[in-house]
Parts: structure tokens; C-alpha cells; sequence
């Protein structure tokens, strides 16, 4: 989904961090805005790794503040990949922070390809910010037990579907 010389966001979270382990070596640009998501890319020669700046949150060490919504608006990537807090049963995506709401949603404006990258059990959290809604995603990428409604609604918007 990502291809060499492609220019990648990639998202904090978990999620977005196995991602990122998996695209180490790859000849690609990426904006990680997570330290944990740019040490995986950055750990074998290959991929030019950027990171936006910002206040770093302790744990998950996710960048956040203007300085990194700025950074990702300046930037025109290929492709994104996108983790979640929740999703809602019509397909919206959420974050337990108003921050980190602004800087996905100027990760989905800057991006050309949305894949989102989640697993069964963020149907079942609720988050408050919302940063965007199922039609923003290109594709989704989710665990083989996710919720058939859920997928449908994805397909219904345009969303290549790949269960893993």
C-alpha cells in the first residue's frame, strides 16, 4: 500500500507504530509524528525520517502543539497512515485529545491516500474530538473480527477494505 519513494505520515498510536516497524528500510519520506514511529523507520538505512517538532507527550511520545500542525500542513504526502482512538457506529473517527484531533485532521488535508490502520476493539472506546468521518478514508485496514456493519459502512464511502 505504500510504494518506494512515496512521501508517508505516519500517525502516533500503536497501531500506526507496527506500521511503521514493517516500512523500516523502505526507500520513503516519512513525517513521523510519533518518536517511538520514527525510531522504528529510522532503526535499518533506507527512509529519510522527519520528525515535525513540538512538545512531546510523555508515554506515548506523540508530538503535539502548533509547531506540529504546522509542520503537517507544509507538507504534501503521498500517503497517510492513520491510527484511532474510536470509531463511531457511522464511521467517525475520534481522539480522547483536542490536539491531536487538529493534527489528523491537517494529516488527512495534507494526504492524497488515507489508509486507516485499527483494530476491532476501537469500536467499543468512545472518544470526544472528532477529526473526521469514514468518507475521508481511502483505505482501511482493520483485524479480521471488525464489525460488518462498520466495514460496510467504509466500502459505502469508496474504501478499499483489507482484513488481516
Amino acid at each position: 500500500m505504500v510504494a518506494d519513494y512515496e512521501s508517508v505520515i505516519i500517525d502516533n498510536g500503536t497501531t500506526a507504530y507496527a506500521v511503521a516497524h514493517e516500512l523500516a528500510s523502505r526507500p520513503i519520506t516519512a513525517l513521523a509524528l510519533s518518536l517511538h514511529a520514527a525510531a522504528a523507520v529510522a532503526a535499518r538505512p533506507g527512509a529519510q525520517v522527519i520528525v515535525p517538532g513540538g512538545t512531546v507527550e510523555p508515554d506515548a511520545l506523540a508530538l503535539t502543539g502548533s509547531q506540529c500542525v504546522e509542520t503537517v500542513r507544509s507538507m504534501r504526502a503521498d500517503v497517510l497512515i492513520l491510527g484511532t482512538c474510536a470509531t463511531t457506529s457511522d464511521g467517525d473517527l475520534t481522539s480522547s485529545s483536542y490536539e491531536d484531533s487538529l493534527i489528523k485532521r491537517a494529516s488527512i488535508a495534507a494526504s492524497v491516500r488515507r489508509i486507516l490502520v485499527t483494530t476491532a476493539d476501537k469500536r467499543e472506546r468512545a472518544a470526544n474530538f472528532r477529526f473526521g468521518s469514514a468518507c475521508d478514508i481511502t483505505h482501511l485496514v482493520t483485524t479480521a473480527d471488525a464489525d460488518p456493519e462498520l466495514i460496510a459502512i467504509y466500502r459505502g464511502e469508496g474504501a478499499q477494505v483489507v482484513l488481516v
